[in-house]
Formats: structure tokens, sequence, C-alpha cells
């Protein structure tokens, strides 16, 4: 009995540990998924692994670049405003507004203190009766049907292009002059028969601007 004990006793057991259960055995798979990666690099020659590491820092470096250049590039379009002039804003629909540009984003346009021209067909003279002229309104954005307010959040996509406006310009005298006339602001109790400023200084007859105080 003691023969066979002692033999049950030369087996060799588990390690325990705080006198609990035998402690695991060490996992020789850990952390194969590296090991696997480095040994199939070891196996390769060695200018092949040097092109895979250059291969590798390029398309890390490459993807750095164009992260950047897709959130700096985009925002240096706001450095060409000039936010002492006004902006003329074209549309792709052939629309033009005027105004203040407060920002531009990729994916949209900022703009204030709005205008846009109003076309005017005068009927033909004696002298010319085959011909008809058009004369064109500034209309300050604000006392439409709908009460816009004096902002416009336009979609980049709908932008051709924008561009900052000369103060000697026809349009940006007759802002001036828009606002000289109405020092306290925009006026929309009456909309008909109103004057408003064209662009050669002088007023023309439109429905769909304040009355000058």
């Amino acid at each position: 009995m003691d023969f066979l004990h002692r033999n049950a006793n030369s087996q060799p057991q588990a390690a325990r540990v705080n006198g609990g259960s035998p402690a695991p055995v060490a996992a020789a798979a850990n952390g194969n998924g590296g090991d696997k990666f480095k040994k199939a690099l070891r196996g390769e020659p060695k200018w092949l692994r040097v092109v895979f590491l250059i291969l590798l820092f390029s398309l890390t470096v490459l993807a750095i670049a164009i992260a950047m250049l897709f959130y700096f590039g985009k925002s240096k379009e706001s450095e060409f405003i000039d936010h002492k002039k006004y902006q003329a804003v074209f549309l792709t629909n052939g629309q033009v507004y005027f105004g203040k540009v407060a920002e531009v984003t990729g994916k949209y346009v900022n703009l204030q203190s709005i205008y846009y021209l109003n076309s005017q067909q005068q009927p033909a003279t004696s002298s010319a009766q085959n011909e008809q002229t058009t004369n064109f309104a500034l209309v300050k954005l604000g006392c439409e049907l709908h009460g816009p307010a004096d902002q416009m959040i336009i979609n980049r996509d709908q932008v051709s292009f924008w561009e900052n406006l000369t103060t000697n310009g026809k349009v940006t005298k007759a802002i001036d002059q828009w606002i000289q006339q109405n020092p306290n602001g925009q006026n929309c109790d009456n909309t008909t028969n109103t004057n408003a400023t064209q662009p050669n200084g002088t007023t023309g007859t439109t429905s769909t601007t304040n009355k000058n105080q």
C-alpha cells in the first residue's frame, strides 16, 4: 500500500497558487498574431522587409498630408474676404446678392446685410420704337412677403464665385446712399410704390423695397 501510495504521489502535480486551484498553464499562443507577423517578416528577404516598412511609412505620411490639406485648404478661402468692403455672391442660377460675407467654408457661405438688384423694363421711346431699356434698382432684403432675416446661409455648391467690391463701384455707392437715406434702418410698413436706389445714383419705382425716410 505504501509503495502504491508513493508511486501515486510521485506523479507530477500542477502548481497551486495560494492553496487554491492549480494555476493555468500559460497559453503558448499568447500574442500569436504579432508573433506570426514578425515571423513572416523574418522569413522574407531583408530588402523586401525594408520595402514594406518604407511603403507603410509613406502611406502614413500621405494620409496625414491629405487630412491636413482637407482641413486647412478649405479654410484659406475666408482669408480673401476684405471685411472693410462689400462682397458680391454669384449663384449658379444667375442670381446675385450683395452684402457682407462673414464666413466661407466648404459647406456654406454666410452672407449678411444683403441687397440684390431688381430689373425694371422701360417702355420704348419714340426714337427707338423696337428697343426697350432695362434699369436695375438696388433692393434691401427684408421686406419680401415671407419676411426673411438679414442673413443668408448659401450652400457652397450653389455658389459659382464671390468677389470683393471696390469702394467706388456703383453698387457700393448705391448701398451707401441707401444707408444714408435710411438712418433708422429698414421700414417695411409700406412696400407698395416705394423708391429703390439705383446703382447709377438715381431712383426708380419698385414694389419690393421699403419707404425711404
